[in-house]
């Protein structure tokens, strides 16, 4: 029986830090590799752990640019890879269907395939169930349950705490939720979540694990772990670049 592996690339917020990434994790299904957003630093981290003409899919949640920024960049990866043989495959993009215009403007031909998703689309990729769920943000955003062998994968993105979110992450295997502030700090006025919120989003779910994750430049992120556990009685960590785990 297969099982899906994530790990982290980057989970920055805003910017990477010198050497690391903003918002991006490798997915591997059993015949498959996904990324879940291809933030700034995206491209030259991801060389560490899987090449780049491997990649077969690529979530995008929404267009702010720490989620976005390296995904015009992957699909020149690719059609350099295309020139030079090493892969004829194009990569295939999905993104909100909002954001048709956008993504329009990094495929290229042959190099990629431009996909939109909306509210209450469930598909079928590879074995693995993909749901959307609109969060609270200042733009369009979604996030993203993968299930596998009654297993799941769920990935706020960007999202102001609510039970509609509680809802959605609901029995997860692992919450991979942003903690954008520490506890007492105004997230919800920037369509972020506090370390607090993050932790109450898992206990309320009922989710096995938490990796907290879009890490704020401020503060200690020990911090963040310490303040999710006076609410959330499971594990919770952050999502260092490269940390991995099996899901199913």
């Amino acid at each position: 029986m297969s099982c899906m592996k994530v790990t982290v690339i980057g989970s920055w917020g805003a910017y990477p830090e010198k050497g690391e990434a903003t918002s991006c994790y490798l997915v591997e299904t059993q015949t498959e590799k996904w990324l879940l957003d291809c933030g700034s630093g995206a491209l030259s981290c991801l060389p560490e752990f899987v090449r780049l003409e491997e990649i077969d899919r690529i979530f995008i949640s929404h267009r702010h640019t720490d989620h976005t920024a390296d995904a015009g960049a992957f699909v020149y990866s690719r059609l350099v890879a295309q020139a030079l043989g090493s892969t004829d495959r194009p990569v295939h993009i999905y993104a909100p269907a909002e954001e048709r215009a956008w993504l329009n403007s990094i495929v290229k031909e042959k190099a990629a395939v431009a996909h939109t998703y909306e509210s209450g689309d469930s598909w079928m990729i590879d074995d693995v169930t993909w749901s959307f769920h609109r969060t609270a943000h200042p733009v369009p955003c979604w996030a993203l349950r993968l299930e596998e062998n009654n297993a799941a994968l769920c990935y706020t993105a960007d999202a102001v705490y609510d039970e509609s979110l509680v809802n959605f992450a609901s029995g997860a295997s692992l919450l991979i939720a942003e903690a954008s502030f520490y506890e007492d700090q105004p997230a919800a006025d920037y369509g972020h979540m506090t370390s607090t919120e993050a932790g109450r989003l898992a206990e309320k779910a009922g989710a096995q694990e938490l990796w907290l994750t879009h890490f704020p430049h401020f503060g200690n992120r020990s911090d963040l772990v310490m303040e999710a556990e006076k609410v959330y009685r499971g594990n919770v960590s952050t999502a260092e670049k490269g940390k991995s785990k099996r899901i199913g």
